[in-house]
């Protein structure tokens, strides 16, 4: 027998159920993770973003799952979609709400559709594509998408007819390098005198910077760090950030072993700091914050520090979040990302398809320039 339903709370899911069917150690994805977010506020009521994961269960077993939410507006989600928003608008046309299955506030690829062993992937995602369109029919919802799915399920929701739109991101990857130096031999001479001077004006101004591991971060750590973080997002957006505190601590408490911190000292005294996760393969740089001006620090902690810390662990790619094409300067390289998307039918339904495949063109030509 099968059910479907949708759940607006995960700590009621069984925690070793959920992290089962998604079989990776990438975080963004465990239920630690996503179940911070909620119980910390930084989801749920009067954030915009309503829990709905999709649940499958086969005779009473959790065998397939998706992160999902009921969005009100368009904010923390990096592959953006105002432009289609304001045509809405601009035609008396309500685009909100939207069901998104995604990682809130995390431009990562990544799975976002965890399905058991025994089950076949592309029949499972059928049923759970019927019960999606299902409740955008109920809820009144512009459309469904899905940001940033992994190369499988790219395939499947290209398979269901789904529209899709691309995103250049910026990675940096390890060509088996022993040390940075190696790292540096290996690009042109004008980017590599570039960040070695900006390394060195880092360290000019008397600061060190360290790497910590999520075990040794203490809450005097996260009292600190807050205040960072909130700065940032002040100065930038005029809001103290997306994340709660109470996000941000219990990620502390529950995702230490993902957890790598790259935090500057003055004179021993924390002035700043880089959040990254790691996976057995990645660095996903994520939150950086900081509360007085230093001379080129967020390229160290944000960049620089993280290269270093993948070459020493062997990681294979250093993911160090959305946008900036400044990375290129800085031993970056860009990367194809992908949205997928399902319309309910409306007098825009062939501009918007018409509108992404342009969409697409351009990107690609984009891409090709800067690569």
């Amino acid at each position: 027998m099968i059910e479907i339903t949708l759940s607006d709370d995960l700590t009621t899911v069984n925690p070793v159920s959920w992290n089962r069917l998604f079989d990776t150690d990438m975080p963004f994805c465990q239920h630690a993770f996503l179940v911070a977010l909620e119980q910390g506020g930084s989801v749920g009521e009067g954030s915009g973003w309503l829990p709905q994961h999709l649940l499958l269960h086969r005779d009473g077993t959790l065998v397939a799952a998706m992160p999902m939410y009921l969005k009100l507006h368009s904010y923390g989600e990096y592959l953006f979609d105002w432009a289609i928003a304001e045509a809405y608008q601009h035609n008396n046309l309500a685009y909100y709400p939207k069901l998104l299955c995604a990682i809130p506030f995390t431009p990562a690829e990544g799975p976002r559709f965890g399905v058991a062993a025994t089950e076949h992937p592309g029949q499972i995602f059928g049923l759970l594509f019927k019960a999606i369109s299902q409740r955008q029919q109920q809820l009144s919802c512009s459309n469904f998408q899905c940001l940033y799915p992994d190369l499988p399920l790219q395939q499947i929701m290209r398979d269901s007819g789904m529209l899709e739109r691309f995103d250049v991101q910026f990675q940096w990857h390890n060509n088996n390098y022993e040390a940075f130096s190696d790292f540096l031999a290996a690009l042109p001479s004008r980017k590599r005198k570039q960040i070695s001077k900006e390394r060195q004006q880092v360290s000019g101004q008397g600061i060190i910077v360290k790497s910590h591991a999520g075990s040794e971060l203490n809450p005097e750590f996260w009292h600190k760090f807050i205040p960072f973080y909130q700065a940032t997002y002040q100065k930038r957006s005029g809001h103290n950030g997306y994340l709660t505190p109470q996000t941000l601590q219990l990620w502390g408490q529950t995702m230490a072993e993902s957890i790598v911190v790259f935090a500057a000292y003055l004179n021993d005294q924390l002035v700043a700091a880089s959040l990254c996760f790691k996976s057995t393969e990645c660095l996903y740089g994520r939150y950086w914050g900081c509360l007085a001006e230093f001379d080129k620090l967020h390229f160290e902690c944000c960049y620089y520090a993280g290269i270093d810390y993948c070459i020493a662990n062997k990681l294979v790619r250093f993911d160090a979040g959305a946008q900036g094409e400044h990375k290129l300067k800085r031993g970056f390289t860009p990367v194809i990302r992908r949205g997928f998307y399902q319309f309910s039918s409306s007098p825009l339904t062939e501009a918007i398809a018409d509108y992404c495949q342009r969409e697409q063109q351009a990107l690609l030509q984009h891409y090709q320039l800067i690569k």
